[in-house]
């Protein structure tokens, strides 16, 4: 595995990411965000933020598979959501969960979290972008 996180002394320990992402391997892959689209490019999910994150994550995990990566490559996701409140939450990790299950990974929590006014399609909720390190 190319990446290991890391909780620093000193800094706050989050449950539900790591401060400190180390990346070893050879390969730097950017995964443009991803939105709700399926293979056709229809929106998955239309009002319904759980059902468009696990599509966005399921989109992640079809573009680390194609370059030969997995989640576990994966050194900093960052997730845009539009109108985010913190109560919203809940729904960002039942979706999350959702796409981990399908595709048979731990789920992997954002390491950045931004609320946005909107996205590129009004139909749109989420985007989630990443970084990977493959060996």
């Amino acid at each position: 595995m190319a990446i290991t996180l890391v909780n620093p002394n000193g800094l706050p320990e989050i449950d539900a990411y790591r401060q400190v992402s180390i990346a070893t391997g050879s390969k730097l892959v950017f995964i443009a965000g991803q939105v709700a689209w399926d293979v056709d490019g229809v929106t998955v999910g239309e009002g319904d933020l759980a059902a468009q994150v696990a599509q966005c994550y399921l989109n992640i995990g079809t573009a680390l598979a194609e370059v030969g990566g997995s989640f576990d490559d994966v050194a900093k996701l960052t997730v845009y959501v539009v109108d985010w409140t913190p109560d919203k939450m809940p729904l960002l990790m039942e979706g999350l969960g959702r796409a981990a299950a399908k595709l048979g990974v731990t789920a992997t929590p954002p390491a950045s979290l931004l609320g946005v006014a909107a996205l590129d399609v009004p139909d749109h909720l989420v985007e989630v972008e990443a970084t990977a390190v493959i060996d």
